[in-house]
């Protein structure tokens, strides 16, 4: 996962995120899913790795995506630029049918 995270994160800090949002950029950039599950579904095709490789590779790329998610979604959240619960319900009059009166 190092691997991943080390390339991406001077990437990030180029484009001045702050400290905090440049780690949850990173963590969140770093999975490799794609790649991850498509080699090795090549590998299984073309016999390199058995099924039971197959298995526990695929096991192991998912593992390495959710890990930093969680690590990010956990520590390193920009929660400044979420939207509070006040600023996302709009104050909306009830609407009154005319049947009803």
């Amino acid at each position: 996962m190092l691997s991943k995270v080390i390339p991406l994160y001077p990437t990030v800090k180029a484009f001045d995120y702050k400290k905090e949002e440049g780690l949850y950029f990173t963590l969140m950039m770093s999975t490799g899913l794609t790649f991850g599950t498509i080699s090795a579904l090549f590998g299984l095709n073309h016999g390199v790795i058995t099924q039971a490789q197959y298995s526990y590779l695929v096991a192991t790329v998912i593992g390495s995506a959710v890990i930093p998610t969680m690590i990010a979604n956990a520590w390193f959240m920009p929660r400044h630029l979420l939207v509070t619960k006040a600023k996302e319900a709009p104050t909306l009059s009830p609407v009154v049918s005319e049947e009803a009166t």
